[in-house]
């Protein structure tokens, strides 16, 4: 299943009554690395009020994983909004982090939830993306003869191939796109070519 997901950072600005919202999103991986992020985020803009952040990992349809920090904002009123553009957006492997200058007038709680959405919409809308393509390792045992056959094959299915050892025969590991897999299975099957799945 593929899904598009960011290929850079990118930033957006918007003022609501004073209050500056500067929300950034970029692709992550993992949890783990969001945090990193986010840690970046907070050195280059110390003096600001709150850094409100969420993400969604996965392909968007079914999020393997979520999470959201409000960072001192009332419950509900940052995480959450921002977390709800995500979920429209049907993009993947994404973090927003909304950096808050409090200009100060209090928005309320309607208003902070409205201002956070506002700032994540702003940011998705100019954020490029590429479609995630969902990839299949296998293992191929084949002949030398075969060997360059098999890198045609993996050629053909847009696949690559990440390692080769030599001893009696070639043992190839090669990634195809999912979408590929059925027909490329049955090329080397017709090829005589030996294969076994491996779990991603």
């Amino acid at each position: 299943m593929s899904y598009p997901i960011p290929t850079q950072q990118t930033v957006a600005e918007i003022e609501i009554k004073k209050s500056r919202f500067i929300a950034y999103a970029k692709g992550i991986a993992s949890r783990e690395e969001g945090m990193l992020w986010l840690e970046e985020i907070k050195a280059q803009y110390p003096d600001a009020r709150h850094h409100c952040w969420a993400y969604l990992i996965g392909n968007p349809k079914c999020a393997a994983n979520a999470g959201m920090g409000d960072d001192g904002e009332p419950s509900g009123t940052a995480g959450k909004p921002i977390l709800n553009v995500l979920n429209h957006k049907g993009v993947g492997d994404v973090m927003i982090i909304v950096v808050r200058y409090f200009g100060g007038i209090k928005l309320g709680a309607g208003g902070l939830t409205r201002a956070y959405g506002q700032a994540a919409q702003a940011v998705m809308e100019i954020l490029p993306t590429e479609q995630q393509v969902e990839m299949d390792g296998l293992q191929v045992n084949c002949s030398f003869a075969q060997e360059q056959q098999v890198r045609h094959l993996v050629g053909l299915a847009e696949g690559t191939v990440d390692d080769v050892g030599y001893s009696q025969n070639v043992a190839m590991m090669v990634s195809v796109p999912s979408t590929s897999l059925e027909a490329f299975q049955q090329s080397l099957t017709a090829n005589g070519c030996e294969f076994k799945l491996l779990s991603m």
